[in-house]
């Protein structure tokens, strides 16, 4: 079955439907990863996005359980130039995901890479290209969305055990940064977005996670930052970076397209090492020179790291997890919760 893609500024990309019927909208986006598509289908920080691999193949070798980065996958679509095997299209169907094979995703690219990622609506049967334009353009912009409660549990949880104590604001946390403490030797309690700096301040150590959406109207949750400062060693990820910085004065805004893949060369500023990341996120720090910038993205110079030793906090932009992904950033989790266990000795 014919269905198609439709951009806000009027492009439509034609595809042959192999998900699941009917359509859905969102932020048109694309991943340059080779792998770990189904990972990235359930990444929470793909909420509300149309996703297309630039990938030559996709779904080559099938699927697992172990892979999934959350219960449910959280991407509203997905775009490729060929899927293969039934695996991943019964997946696909199965999840209720709208997919097309067949796209021209080299040209997709390159007018998102030139016009920025936009509003787009994808088309799983057919149907009316001038009222699907309409629709997409009836839709509310990435920017200034608030995401995070969309995604985050509803009530604390635990994972693993041990005598060192970690908590996890989940503003929509991938189970591989959760596994990786727990394989580090921590006992961490996931909590939801709103909870409160006191509850976070009786743990040895906090991770903030990574999200989607806008940092901007996490309002709350900034506040919540600034009032744990300095009160517990404390490590952002991806959007959790975002949002240290916006506590400590520093300043996000909206990159054009995004920096998403697993090929992202990071500069770590005081050694001179390059870190080739794995990344996933349409906002950023706004590139500075001041001392709290450990690292910076070699493609754009938007800050990629934070540390403010004074306060016990630090953060990174890119995923040291890497699921999936390169594993230069390997070390940062477990150093970290070493630094969380001499503190609490």
């Amino acid at each position: 079955m014919t269905g198609h893609l439709v951009l806000e500024d009027g492009e439509t990309f034609p595809g042959e439907s192999v998900g699941a019927a009917g359509f859905a909208f969102g932020e048109a986006v694309f991943t340059t990863a080779m792998t770990g598509y189904q990972e990235v289908a359930t990444d929470p920080s793909y909420f509300g996005q149309l996703v297309c691999f630039t990938a030559p193949m996709v779904g080559n070798y099938g699927v697992a359980d172990k892979r999934g980065e959350s219960a449910r996958p959280h991407a509203a679509g997905v775009l490729m130039r060929e899927a293969r095997g039934p695996e991943w299209t019964d997946w696909l169907h199965a999840h209720g995901i709208p997919a097309l094979s067949g796209v021209d995703t080299r040209s997709l690219v390159l007018h998102l890479r030139e016009r920025g990622a936009m509003r787009a609506g994808l088309v799983a049967d057919g149907g009316d290209v001038a009222e699907t334009l309409r629709a997409v353009r009836d839709q509310p912009s990435m920017a200034g969305a608030s995401l995070a409660g969309r995604v985050s549990t509803r009530a604390p949880y635990e994972v693993g055990e041990g005598p060192l104590r970690v908590a996890v604001v989940d503003y929509g946390v991938k189970r591989s940064i959760v596994r990786k403490l727990v394989d580090s030797g921590a006992r961490v309690t996931v909590f939801p977005h709103d909870v409160d700096a006191d509850t976070l301040a009786a743990f040895d150590g906090v991770l903030l996670s990574n999200g989607p959406g806008d940092p901007e109207p996490l309002v709350d949750e900034v506040s919540t930052i600034r009032a744990l400062l300095g009160r517990a060693p404390m490590l952002g990820i991806c959007l959790g970076h975002q949002l240290l910085a916006l506590a400590t004065g520093l300043a996000t805004f909206k990159l054009p397209f995004g920096h998403r893949g697993a090929n992202h060369p990071v500069l770590e500023r005081e050694s001179g090492r390059v870190l080739v990341t794995s990344q996933n996120h349409g906002f950023a720090v706004a590139p500075s020179e001041d001392r709290a910038a450990t690292h910076e993205s070699l493609y754009d110079g938007t800050v990629e790291g934070l540390a403010y030793p004074e306060l016990r906090a630090r953060s990174v932009q890119f995923h040291p997890e890497a699921g999936p992904g390169p594993h230069d950033a390997w070390p940062i989790l477990a150093a970290w919760v070493e630094e969380v266990r001499c503190a609490a000795a």
